[in-house]
């Protein structure tokens, strides 16, 4: 029997705000364990919560970025559970009454463009950070960093309209960029800004009703994402073939081994007992401001997409590669400004640019060559000051120093040799010292004129007008 595979994604992207949801700690990341905390976010008797209007705002904002009802009414809920990492014994969110519902984003896969529902985007708080005694150096205990304790989230709920790890990949990083385009969150799934839990199930072809799920956790890439999801797939299709019965369990994601583990059971799952928070009152949203928020919303990454095929006269491919992170789009955008030649300069940002940003792992504006000084180094190829060989060794310079182009030119003699003269003496040379390849050249073996540019461009340490040689090859041999 065939079977196909039922998948919904949950994903947690923290707010990028100053503070945090119900009061005004810092979000900062990274600062000392348990310095950004105070008597609300640590749960003290008598505190009270006050909601963040810019956390709320940026809710709103995800929930038009992804095409969702933005609700007039919605309500926070206490979710009860104990953990050492959550003070109040308690989590501050939203459960029956959402803020956002019935949206939906579009994803494509080997060419064919598929519509993901999003069931709903609802707010809540962060809880804090365990941390096992293992990874400090003594296995006998636990640390709780309660720095992200109240930090504010918004849950994004999708249908289970996915099929496969690759539409699952797909769907998160359209995800991602949606929200950085928006302004909503850095989605840095390294510091935990984004996070995702797959619900997965498998079903006969044709069949409506659902299969029994597991829910996977711990995936913090959106290649482990894509492989958790592909394991879990096979585990479940061979032990429903071999007669077994799926367990609807939570399993953790092992990256190192690559498979899923065991985590809890359905019977070990918590009964959270929600109900309305009695410290927070219900949140109204006006329709003028999320009107407001949807005429303030910046250009998304399918509208830019459009444009820079239309504008700047771009393949499919480019635009999607250069939109699908705002700071590519931002990077690229700011090298046309100093050169016209976006078709050229998008070859550059998808090879050299983005090899180095995944090799280093940092954000494209970290790195030493400005938009600005590629912009020039493209202009030097282009007006016939320097080959595109020795480009790519200046670029490499670039990178070194962060020196403009043209200071390397300059101070390393590295302008192209463009003199007529000069370029007929060196061709003449190298004819002379490869006789029997000038022969059969002048036999008719035209392949061998790249032989002889070659040869040209070795002499002249890649400094030779390529062009100009090929022109003065054919005249001379004629």
């Amino acid at each position: 029997m065939n079977y196909e595979a039922v998948i919904g994604l949950e994903v947690h992207a923290q707010l990028s705000t100053e503070t945090k949801i119900f009061c005004s700690c810092s979000t900062n990341f990274g600062a000392e364990p348990n310095s950004n905390v105070c008597p609300v976010c640590l749960g003290m008797p008598g505190v009270l919560p006050v909601l963040n209007k810019k956390a709320l705002e940026y809710a709103i904002r995800a929930g038009v970025a992804l095409n969702c009802k933005i609700q007039e009414h919605s309500i926070f809920a206490r979710k009860n559970y104990f953990y050492p990492d959550l003070p109040k014994g308690y989590q501050i969110s939203q459960y029956d009454l959402p803020l956002c519902l019935d949206g939906k984003l579009q994803i494509e896969v080997n060419g064919e463009k598929k519509d993901i529902g999003i069931t709903r985007i609802h707010m809540e708080e962060d809880a804090g950070k365990s941390i096992h005694g293992e990874n400090l150096g003594n296995s006998s205990s636990t640390y709780v960093d309660l720095n992200r304790t109240g930090v504010p989230l918004v849950e994004i709920v999708s249908e289970p309209d996915i099929r496969s790890g690759e539409e699952a990949k797909a769907y998160l990083q359209k995800l991602k960029a949606i929200l950085q385009y928006a302004g909503i969150s850095d989605c840095n799934m390294e510091e935990g800004s984004l996070r995702c839990d797959a619900n997965i199930s498998i079903r006969p072809e044709g069949q409506k009703e659902f299969g029994t799920k597991t829910e996977i956790k711990n995936m913090n890439s959106f290649k482990n994402v894509q492989k958790a999801i592909e394991y879990e797939i096979k585990r479940q299709k061979q032990a429903v073939s071999e007669g077994g019965i799926i367990q609807q369990e939570t399993r953790l994601w092992n990256p190192d081994k690559s498979i899923t583990i065991s985590m809890r059971s359905k019977e070990e799952a918590h009964d959270y007992r929600y109900f309305p928070d009695p410290d927070l009152i219900p949140v109204v949203v006006s329709n003028d401001w999320v009107k407001d928020i949807q005429s303030s919303l910046a250009e998304l990454p399918d509208e830019k997409k459009k444009r820079f095929i239309k504008e700047y006269k771009l393949p499919a491919y480019d635009a999607e590669v250069l939109t699908s992170v705002k700071n590519y789009a931002e990077y690229f955008e700011m090298c046309t400004k100093h050169h016209n030649n976006p078709k050229i300069i998008a070859n550059w940002i998808m090879s050299e640019i983005l090899r180095e940003v995944n090799e280093r792992n940092c954000d494209i504006f970290e790195l030493s060559v400005t938009p600005e000084k590629l912009a020039k180094l493209i202009q030097l190829i282009d007006n016939g000051t320097i080959s595109g060989k020795i480009a790519k060794d200046i670029f490499e310079l670039m990178l070194e120093n962060g020196d403009d182009p043209e200071k390397i030119v300059k101070d390393k003699n590295l302008s192209q040799i463009s003199d007529t003269s000069e370029l007929e003496k060196i061709i003449l040379s190298v004819f002379e010292e490869n006789p029997k390849e000038l022969e059969r050249f002048k036999n008719g073996e035209k392949k061998l004129q790249g032989f002889f540019v070659g040869q040209i461009m070795k002499k002249t340490g890649g400094q030779a007008n390529p062009k100009l040689v090929n022109q003065l090859i054919s005249k001379l041999i004629s």
